[in-house]
Parts: C-alpha cells; structure tokens; sequence
C-alpha cells in the first residue's frame, strides 16, 4: 500500500475496541495521525472515505499486535512448511512441522487479524447505519471493507483451517467469546460472501485512482481462490467432514468463472521481465493485484517506524552480509530449475561455494547448470560479494552457511534488493523499499489452468495456455526485443543506489559502479526456445515418481518457481492436495551423516497433512473457552 496516499489515519471509535479475546495491555498505544470522533465518521464522503483508512491501517505491522506484519508470522506459515524456505535456531521448527499452540508468532498474527476483522465489523455497522454517505460512495466503502475483512478471515482460514466468524457489529469487547465455525464449508461460505458482494460493488479501477485501495480485481482473485479451498475441503482437505465430489466441481467451476473476469479484463498482465517486479520502478504494476507497497520515499526511518519494524532487507540478507538469517533457500529449490530459467537468477544469489564454479579446483561437474555468473557469490543488484568480510575463511564457501547450525548458502533477492543490510542496519539505516505481494497476475493465470485441469482432465488445452504463457516469461521470451526500454526504466534505480553508497562514504567507488549499462539480470532470452509444460513434465513425474497427475505437479512445480519467498506458496499447494507430493518426492528423508559435505536437506520427520491446519493459539483457547483446538494438536 502506498502510505502518502491512504494510510496514516485511525479514528476513536476503533480505539475502544477489543482485538482479540487474549487481553492486550498495550492496544491504546497506537500512532495517532488525523483523529475523527465516532460521531462525525460517517457524517459524509470524506469522512467515510477517511474512517476505512483506519482499517487499511492494519495491513502494515502494527506493534500493538504483530510489529512484524507481512514476514512473520506469513513467512513461517506461508512458506516454510514447504521446506523450500528455511531457516536456523529456533526457526527451524517451521521446516519440521514442530510448531506448537505456544509458537508466538502464532499468537501476535492472530491477535493482528482479528483486531483487523474488530474494526472492519464496527466499520460496516457505522456504515451501514449511516444516512449521510451518498450512495455510490457507500456502496465502494462497503465493498472495500468487505474485501479487506475476506482478506484477513482468507489468512485465518488458510493458516488455521476453522476459526471463529465475527459478524459485523461483532468485536471481541461485545462478544468476548465465540466458537469457530462448524464446518469448513460453513467459513469458507461467509468469507466466499464477501468477496462476492465486494466483487459487485467495486471498480477495476481503485476509488479516486489510489492504489492501495482493493478493486474488483483483487475481490474476484480471492472469491476463487476461496472456491478452490472450500472444493479442497470438500475432498482430500476435509480432514474426515462431510465429502461432496460433485460440489467441489462446481466450486472449481465457479472459481474459474471469477478467474476468467480477471483474466481478460484488460486490468492485469505480466511483467515482461519477471524479475523487474520487485524494483521500485514496478510499485504497482499491471502485473500487481494485491500488495503490500513497503514504500516511503527516500526517508531512511528508525526501529520506532511500524513501516521501517519490518526492515525486510535485514531479515533476508545473508548474516555476513549484516543479515539476521531468518531466510535461507533450499538447495532442492534451487536445482529444480531448468537451465535458462530467469526465475532463479531473478529470485536469488548463491554464496562463493567452490563446487559450483566452473573455474574452482573444488569443481564437481553434475553441478554444471548451476553455476550462473551474475550471481555467482554476489548480491548483483547492491554488487556485494556474499561474506567479502571475511576473505577466505567464509562459510558462504560452502554449501551451508554455519550460523549455529547449517543452513543453505542462498538468500532471496526478491526482498534484498534496494538496500543494504551492511549500512547501519542497528540505526538509521532500516528503509528499504519492498512489495509484499498477495496476489500477482500469475497467481491467477496458474488458478485458472487448475480450475481447468480440475474440471475437464489433464488434456486441457486452456489449462497449458496459461502455464506455456508463463513459462516463455520465465525463460525471457517477453524481454527479447524490449532490451533496451527495459534497462532504461529498471536500471536507474540501481545507479542511483551505486551512487549514494559512494557519497555516504559506504562504499568506494572501485568495488561499487554507478555507472552501469546493463541491468544486473541482463535481459534476453538465454534459450532458443522453451520447452513445452507438459511434455517437460511428463518426463519429471516419471524421473522423480510423483503420484500426482502430470497437470498438478506441473501448476505447483511452477509455483514453486514462481513464488519462493512470497506467502501464498504453502496454501496454494495445500490447496491443490500436492503439499504430501512435494515433501515426500522433492525431500526424500535422509541420513544426516556428512550433512557438512552433501547440499541436500536433511527431513527426518513424516509428513502429517492434518498438520497443514495451524494450532489454535494456546492463549486464545484458554481465554475463549468455546473455542477448540485442531485435531493434530
């Protein structure tokens, strides 16, 4: 979301409200920007429009509730249970499936969601109460609201399974306890309800051009993703309720309908190059739907800053690097893609590890496609060499970094790109510039084509357009031609960037270019031409024994490379019944003997799909006594 255009506002009446049934000591401790009393919130357009802000509000952290909003706990739920992101010390329990209902990340996404819900519901009331707001302006502030209370109870739903519902009015001040919905079919139905009636009420088009608000776009891409989830239930995701084979069909069906609106809207297309989508250069692209828009200018910020708390670039980056290590990428994930595969180089950089380099004496030749120069032991988009401060005796050198433990020597660029976590990280260097994306216009172009192979079978055509269409963006095929309009938007960021590090001192100006003429991830196809998605992976499914059908490994073989690093990644596999597929197949279990010397990942536990269903928070069954707890826990 873009702060200067509508965020920074709260309004007392949200102040009162009770967040979560867990008491909260600290929920009058809020930033306070341009207050509006209760009373005059709804008495017109404006200041309607200006009392939701305080809603939007709550898409960025929040210390009261969770100062890390956005990575955790949406990182430890979204993306680590795949094993593809990992992590050291006491986070590693998220790549074991050893989360607990005392895990208090957990707790703080809980408590900020439903404070987020609290004030939507109060919203609506006053709203719908309200005979001052002109009509067409009520019917885009409803459908907003809407849209952003699915947003939230999507989270619950996709990280709990059943949660309790609080309908509008509702807060945990008026009703301090309540128990979660009976069924799986029954939340997702209320949740799918408001992304309907916000589909209907909204624009393509954000209200008064500001991005950051939702739109039809945005309300449609998750009514069918909340299709897909409810006919997920309705089969192999159930968990023993009541199974509908015909209903779940229909619910694909209608899903698809929703997605077919977006996909030829006109709103929404692919970036041409896949990895320009995290320059500041793409804030808000067409390829954008959903996101959260990190974004504050050239202010550098302060640990005080809700904004600046996240600090992104410090969380990802590698340690040597000033990281903290909250982040590492699996060797499996790196050495599933194809050779030419933009993707890899676009999401992430390696360590100096000596057996990837064709050049090093440690060289092993099966690790040929790995080795790709432009990443090869830097970070080409901030031109850091991995560990440089530590010359030779490095651990980046090896194929796990030791921070306490061994972890993969990769780190996400898609997050670490706009500032370095070596400048005065512990002070005033927090800002950095990211987009949390939610959803993507690829999000919904491999929705479709599995709400096309769930419908009609794994021949159809419709269903491989859209990965085939991927898949050429993947490998470059949008960039040839366009080589130079594309360097001349995305590369001056990074000059600039070159440029101040000079200035400041930070950097000298022989091992840093502020003069560059190519983008980091030159751009051009490095391949003749891409292989076709199901003839590739008819192939893989027989090379590595997956059970599932061609058509499911290759929709989330796809999102695997498509979105390392961004929180749909665990429910839409799960989602998709190919979770158990991936762990099994793509992380056989191991000995761990010699682990030093082996890349791989080490898995010693069996999967447990009933797991995939997050615990309950401890404190909140213990102050919410008609709330139960998930079965596996």
């Amino acid at each position: 979301m873009k702060t200067k255009y509508i965020f920074g506002t709260l309004f007392c009446g949200m102040l009162a409200f009770g967040f979560s049934s867990c008491d909260n000591d600290e929920f009058l401790n809020v930033d306070q920007y341009n207050i509006i009393p209760q009373s005059q919130m709804y008495e017109n357009d404006e200041n309607a429009k200006t009392g939701l802000n305080g809603v939007y509000d709550m898409m960025y952290p929040n210390g009261a509730y969770n100062g890390d909003w956005g990575f955790k706990p949406n990182l430890f739920t979204g993306c680590h249970p795949t094993i593809d992101t990992q992590a050291t010390g006491w986070d590693k329990d998220w790549n074991s499936q050893n989360w607990n209902p005392s895990s208090n990340e957990l707790l703080s996404g809980w408590k900020h969601v439903y404070a987020a819900i609290c004030r939507a519901n109060d919203y609506l009331a006053g709203l719908e109460a309200s005979e001052s707001v002109s009509a067409p302006v009520k019917a885009k502030l409803e459908g907003e609201a809407r849209a952003l209370r699915g947003f939230f109870y999507h989270w619950l739903g996709t990280t709990f399974g059943r949660v309790p519902m609080l309908s509008t009015g509702e807060n945990y001040v008026n009703t301090p306890q309540k128990a979660r919905a009976e069924t799986y079919v029954e939340m997702w139905d209320v949740i799918i309800d408001d992304f309907q009636k916000a589909s209907e009420l909204l624009d393509w088009e954000p209200q008064d051009g500001q991005y950051g608000r939702a739109t039809k776009g945005m309300a449609l891409s998750y009514l069918a993703d909340c299709y897909m989830w409810k006919a997920y239930r309705l089969t192999s995701g159930a968990n023993g309720q009541t199974q509908d084979e015909a209903e779940a069909k229909n619910c694909y069906s209608l899903a698809e309908k929703a997605l077919e609106q977006v996909l030829n809207s006109g709103a929404y297309e692919l970036n041409r190059s896949f990895t320009t989508n995290w320059d500041p250069a793409s804030a808000w692209g067409k390829e954008a739907i959903w996101v959260e828009q990190l974004d504050e200018g050239s202010n550098w910020s302060s640990w005080g800053d809700l904004t600046s708390n996240i600090n992104l670039k410090w969380y990802v980056a590698c340690p040597e690097n000033g990281g903290w290590g909250s982040l590492f990428l699996s060797w499996e994930w790196w050495s599933a893609y194809e050779k030419g595969d933009k993707r890899r180089e676009g999401s992430a950089c390696t360590g100096a590890v000596g057996k990837i380099h064709p050049d090093s004496l440690a060289f092993y030749p099966e690790y040929e496609d790995w080795y790709v120069e432009s990443v090869y032991g830097k970070n080409p988009y901030l031109q850091e060499v991995l560990g440089a401060s530590k010359g030779d005796a490095t651990m980046t050198r090896q194929f796990h970094f030791f921070n306490g433990e061994y972890a993969p020597s990769i780190w996400s660029m898609k997050l670490w790109r706009t500032a370095s976590a070596d400048f005065n990280s512990w002070g005033a260097g927090l800002w950095s510039s990211a987009p949390i994306y939610w959803k993507r216009f690829s999000n919904v172009m491999l929705d479709y084509a599995e709400c096309r192979f769930a419908q009609y079978g794994g021949d159809d055509a419709k269903g491989w357009e859209q990965i085939n269409k991927l898949r050429q963006r993947a490998f470059g095929k949008l960039e040839d031609g366009h080589e130079a309009e594309l360097t001349a938007k995305f590369l001056p960021f990074y000059n600039s960037f070159a440029n101040f590090m000079i200035t400041s001192g930070q950097r000298s100006a022989a091992d840093i270019d502020a003069n560059r003429t190519e983008y980091p991830i030159p751009f051009g196809s490095y391949v003749d031409e891409v292989a076709d998605a199901k003839t590739y992976y008819t192939a893989l499914v027989a090379e590595k024994g997956f059970t599932s059908p061609v058509w499911k490994v290759a929709v989330n073989e796809e999102r695997r490379k498509e979105f390392n690093c961004e929180w749909c990644l665990r429910p839409d596999m799960q989602r998709s019944n190919y979770m158990e597929d991936h762990v099994l197949h793509n992380y056989p279990k191991r000995d761990n003997a010699n682990l030093i010397n082996i890349p791989w990942t080490n898995r010693s536990y069996d999967y447990n799909e009933l797991r995939m269903d997050m615990p309950i928070p401890q404190d909140e069954i213990n102050k919410n006594p008609l709330c139960d707890q998930n079965p596996a826990y």
